[in-house]
């Protein structure tokens, strides 16, 4: 069956940098695109980054624009985010996904696999 396996979430301060990694299993990787999003204690799951299938093209919301930065390496299944200049509204549970096809890489209906999600907290 499908996984999807976040890891590298932590602690980490204000200003500070983290990079959080997805493996992939149990689907042809290189044929799906792929997206972060998070989610905060009371708030609804939010859109973060995405990254095609060749990893040709790449989106961000507009909070990580320039501080975070999403790529993939086909050959070993994995997505990564790199997270930097990292604030405190930062803080949520990441979540990787894949999506098959379709054109809103930013809506969470439009991913078909999602990981267990992996906390990430910045203290201020």
């Amino acid at each position: 069956q499908v996984q999807l396996v976040e890891s590298g979430g932590g602690l980490v301060q204000a200003g500070g940098s983290l990079r959080v990694s997805c493996a992939a299993s149990g689907l042809t990787f290189s044929r799906y695109a792929m997206g972060w999003f998070r989610q905060a204690p009371g708030k609804e799951r939010e859109f973060v980054a995405s990254i095609t299938w060749s990893g040709g093209s790449t989106y961000y919301a507009g909070s990580v624009k320039g501080r975070f930065t999403v790529s993939r390496d086909n050959a070993k299944n994995t997505v990564y985010l790199q997270m930097n200049s990292l604030k405190p509204e930062d803080t949520a549970v990441y979540y990787c996904a894949a999506r098959s096809g379709g054109s809103y890489y930013y809506s969470v209906g439009s991913y078909d696999y999602w990981g267990q999600g992996t906390q990430v907290t910045v203290s201020s």
